[in-house]
């Protein structure tokens, strides 16, 4: 096999690499903000509006990244496994797209975003011997503590687009939140109360990474995330730019980042924040990689 294309659908968004498999080359990226999870708090269901953004946007990738000269491996999360007719929409999606989707647990989400995030450490020539890894996705948050050759990971109900519409503005997320992320904390003091504290708390995922991207002086438009990778965010980084965030204009909030995604993001902030509560860490390492970039390499190397 020449070459991959990982495709990894979120609650949020659609992400899809091509990758050369011997090289390890990038060969065409595709990312688009579908909104998988929308009305999902509210009805249990996937709506047909997200199937439609879902399809629309794959076919637009074929047209852009070509499909036929690769092996596809695709992926879906959170929104599906919580889904009352998750199948069905990915009956609907196959159906009218081609691309036949595989819903993975949460133990495999993280060990592909694990996978993605130790090659990326290597090349950053960071090589800790332990680390928290958390994935802010739009229906669950991973996290994910290494030690050496082995880690341990959890996944919780908790995420960015479905926090949004299950209340109704930023302030009763914000008193919500350390009750909501408790399960978390018990889990953080659990697992470094048996296997000692880590030493790098690295963030992965939408939120990081435009928050990130709004540090280094980045748009929607003009974000590169090689310029993101192994960029460090303090809590006050998060308040700085959220503050920032919420004192946009509609325009400007939409040049930032990207439409439709400020109250998303927003609420993301308010997870991560609760997260260095939770950990104690007063910065975190913030890497783009996640699940399709793992995907790809576990399809070309074996896994």
């Amino acid at each position: 096999m020449k070459n991959i294309i990982a495709i990894d659908l979120g609650s949020n968004s659609l992400r899809i690499l091509k990758m050369h498999c011997q090289s390890k080359k990038v060969l065409g990226e595709f990312h688009k903000t579908v909104k998988t999870a929308d009305g999902l708090a509210k009805t249990g269901k996937i709506n047909d509006e997200a199937i439609s953004r879902v399809v629309t946007a794959l076919n637009e990738a074929k047209a852009q990244l070509d499909f036929t000269d690769a092996k596809v491996k695709a992926v879906t999360t959170e929104a599906i496994r919580q889904a009352k007719n998750g199948l069905e929409a990915l009956r609907q999606i196959s159906e009218q797209s081609g691309v036949a989707f595989e819903v993975i647990d949460g133990d495999t989400e993280a060990k592909y975003a694990l996978r993605a995030v130790q090659n990326r450490l290597e090349i950053l020539k960071q090589i800790p011997k332990s680390f928290m890894m958390v994935d802010i996705g739009g229906g669950s948050t991973e996290m994910l503590f290494y030690y050496e050759e082995q880690y341990f990971s959890k996944s919780f109900q908790i995420g960015i687009v479905t926090l949004t519409q299950k209340f109704n503005n930023l302030e009763e997320i914000a008193k919500a939140i350390p009750t909501l992320m408790g399960e978390m904390r018990a889990y953080y003091d659990e697992v470094t109360k048996e296997h000692g504290e880590v030493e790098l708390f690295i963030a992965t995922a939408g939120t990081p990474t435009t928050i990130a991207a709004m540090k280094k002086g980045m748009d929607y438009a003009t974000y590169d995330a090689k310029k993101i990778h192994g960029t460090m965010l303090s809590k006050s980084d998060l308040a700085e730019k959220l503050n920032i965030l919420l004192n946009m204009s509609e325009a400007e909030k939409v040049k930032a980042v990207g439409i439709g995604r400020d109250d998303l993001i927003a609420s993301g902030i308010l997870i991560y924040d609760e997260l260095y509560n939770i950990s104690g860490f007063e910065e975190s390492m913030v890497i783009d990689d996640g699940i399709r970039e793992g995907v790809a390499f576990d399809e070309c190397c074996g896994g």
